[in-house]
């Protein structure tokens, strides 16, 4: 077994379909009562310097007035806040649709049958509930009942890549096992007015979404040509584990983010790099694709200047962040969705495409998460 390797057969994004551009959260920022006149003034600035054009919320009153809203009370305050009850009572009613919805288009595009799967991973941070959405996926998609279930909670942004760890370990372990791993967020359910620059810091840059795809383990003979997953690492900052924190409050889940994040990044980024490659006796030089979280605009500068990276090289981060937002955990795949495309279209054109990738997502701890991805 030992000489299989972990394959990606689907992946597949998905977002809900409130879709606002960067001038209508401006506006929706600056009419809500309570948020200081100074921070107010900043708003525009702020949201034009976080490198999102859009972003998307599985909550319908960002898009009308407060006549119309249903999850907040109907005033420009929101005020009496939602509670995280009724916070999370939403959450199982929009992260159970969308995450079904992309784990059966990466069902779909895999070529596997609903009795081929093997193990569901669910990942998320931003609910919770049981029976969960593990349990939906098998149910809803008609997956056998005797499906191995993993649940990876409350890791936040960089919790995607302990997914995949675990999908690696389960596809080597395993030689019929077929993966299927869901990423779901919906951070805009914990929106809260706030009264200081980290709440608008906060504010300005999440947004919802989901990833599926499905691993496999092969033969190398089989995989040849495709991308597998080749290590990981993991880097944990002994000095920064209140730089950024994701907290249960009574009024939903309470986040709290240092501008020195991106710091601590730059500082941690470049040995985790190194020791991605030398358990493979790569070179940094070998490396022809770069996947980064794009948790903000100032973290993929930080990772730019600190790896001595070039705009190319995180052109797929930007836009996936320009697109999209900030997402948590399905963030990153939404970053490799783009590589492995082209990898595949540029195989189907008879090119070799990419042969060595490095992933990198950063959160709390502060925690820095890592992968290779290689050709076979």
């Amino acid at each position: 077994m030992n000489d299989l390797v972990t394959v990606f057969l689907s992946l597949e994004t998905g977002n809900p379909p409130l879709r606002r551009d960067r001038d209508f959260a401006i506006r929706f920022m600056q009419q809500l009562d309570g948020l200081p006149e100074p921070i107010k003034r900043r708003i525009p600035t702020l949201y034009e310097r976080s490198g999102i054009d859009y972003r998307y919320s599985c909550v319908s009153d960002f898009g009308v007035e407060p006549d119309d809203f249903r999850f907040f009370p109907p005033n420009w305050s929101l005020a009496p806040e939602p509670t995280t009850g009724a916070r999370n009572a939403k959450y199982r009613e929009e992260a159970v649709p969308l995450s079904v919805d992309v784990a059966a288009r990466a069902l779909a595009a895999s070529g596997c049958a609903a009795h081929d799967i093997t193990h569901v991973i669910g990942v998320s941070c931003t609910g919770s509930f049981t029976p969960g959405i593990d349990i939906e996926l098998v149910r809803r998609l008609g997956l056998p009942p005797t499906t191995s279930r993993t649940m990876i909670g409350f890791m936040g942004c960089y919790a995607a890549f302990n997914g995949l760890r675990a999908a690696d370990a389960f596809c080597r372990s395993h030689p019929d096992a077929r993966v299927l791993l869901v990423c779901v967020e919906l951070c805009t359910l914990h929106f809260r007015v706030g009264e200081s620059m980290e709440d608008a810091v906060v504010n300005s840059l999440f947004s919802d979404g989901a990833a599926a795809c499905v691993l496999a383990g092969y033969p190398r003979e089989k995989a040849e040509g495709m991308l597998a997953f080749a290590g990981s690492s993991t880097s944990l900052d002994d000095d920064s584990l209140d730089y950024m924190t994701w907290d249960i409050g009574d009024a939903g889940f309470e986040m709290g983010l240092s501008p020195r994040v991106p710091e601590v990044i730059g500082q941690h980024a470049p040995g985790l790099v190194d020791r991605l490659l030398r358990a493979r006796g790569r070179e940094r030089s070998e490396i022809d694709f770069w996947a980064i979280h794009p948790g903000g605009r100032a973290i993929v500068d930080r990772a730019v200047a600190s790896l001595e990276l070039t705009a190319d090289d995180v052109f797929d981060s930007l836009e996936v962040l320009r697109l999209n937002g900030n997402m948590s955990s399905p963030t990153i795949l939404f970053v490799l969705k783009r590589f492995l495309d082209r990898h595949n279209a540029m195989r189907v054109s008879g090119e070799d495409g990419y042969q060595l990738g490095v992933a990198m997502g950063f959160g709390p701890g502060l925690t820095l998460e890592g992968c290779l991805l290689e050709r076979v």
